[in-house]
């Protein structure tokens, strides 16, 4: 629809991440980089976009939300906001991977593999065809094993260590920001037929909790 308003927002990594869209224009985006913080700052950023542009909560069509994989509190920040907002304002909230939002521009050209890190030498990762539709599930790799089970040819990669990837893969880099990915969380939701289902976290492995040092009390 061309006048539909789509906000999106991301805070899946070490950045809050905001952009709103009207039918296919988008009217602005902002990100700021930040380790902590961001269930403090969402809420204001959002605002915040939403007045620069002159529009209000009850303008909104949908909400597009990042959903992972990534940092753990992070998604849970934005899906929980996504959600909260949906019921209040009685509008869809859609949830995009952070894996198909990078890829989201490359695969329109050509197959793509993104790639994020996952820490302690693993990454997550996935190939899209041209076009953005996923080839197989999202996954978790070593990334010294990353491509041994990929298509043949010269693959674009966005993501993490894309340079390195590609020269070892034969494929070509594409740098992707921030304000890429939530850009592209506004569009893919944008699109996206609504189903009914809420928005989850994406999580392709536990969380990384180290167990307490203390014995746990006696109960009496």
């Amino acid at each position: 629809m061309a006048d539909q308003l789509t906000l999106a927002f991301d805070t899946s990594a070490a950045h809050c991440a905001v952009a709103l869209l009207l039918g296919d224009t988008l009217l602005a985006s902002r990100v700021e980089d930040m380790q902590k913080g961001q269930a403090e700052r969402l809420m204001p950023l959002l605002e915040d976009l939403l007045a620069d542009t002159g529009k209000g909560w009850s303008d909104l069509d949908r909400i597009g939300v990042g959903v992972g994989p990534g940092n753990f509190t992070g998604i849970r920040i934005s899906v929980s906001t996504a959600r909260g907002l949906a019921l209040s304002l009685g509008i869809p909230a859609i949830g995009v991977s952070s894996l198909q939002a990078m890829a989201f521009t490359p695969s329109q050209t050509a197959l793509t593999l993104a790639v994020l890190d996952a820490r302690q030498g693993n990454v997550y990762c996935q190939m899209f065809d041209k076009g953005g539709l996923p080839l197989g599930e999202p996954h978790l790799s070593s990334e010294q094993d990353i491509g041994n089970n990929s298509p043949q040819g010269a693959p674009l990669i966005v993501g993490h260590n894309c340079a390195a990837l590609a020269g070892r893969l034969g494929g070509t880099q594409v740098d992707m920001t921030a304000r890429d990915m939530v850009r592209a969380i506004a569009r893919i939701a944008s699109r996206r037929s609504p189903d009914g289902t809420r928005p989850a976290p994406l999580y392709l492995r536990p969380a990384d909790a180290a167990p307490p040092r203390d014995p746990a009390p006696v109960i009496l």
